[in-house]
């Protein structure tokens, strides 16, 4: 949805928003190769990335640069990765519990 961002906001709030996006996909990435407690640094850094993926999201449809359509495509998904997270991290404590 870059591309229908109101230009004022096109280049500073969506582009913020594409590289948090692009960001947490390579933590994501990273955290499915890594071991150990690696694995979970990543995985709490891709977390945060996403909760201001979704902080962003909704600032953008609060000043209207995205319609409500728009932002519930979006927000779905992004609620359903945060629970996908959630699981992948839980698990790993369980497996792997911090001192």
């Amino acid at each position: 949805f870059h591309n229908s961002f109101p230009r004022l906001s096109r280049f500073s709030l969506g582009s913020k928003i594409d590289t948090l996006f692009s960001d947490m996909m390579e933590d994501l990435f990273l955290a499915r190769y890594a071991s150990g407690e690696r694995k979970l640094t990543f995985l709490h850094t891709a977390g945060a990335k996403l909760d201001l993926l979704k902080f962003f999201t909704q600032v953008a449809w609060e000043i209207k640069a995205l319609d409500h359509k728009k932002f519930s495509a979006l927000s779905l998904p992004l609620n359903e990765i945060g629970k996908m997270l959630g699981g992948w991290q839980k698990q790993l404590q369980i497996h792997q519990p911090t001192p």
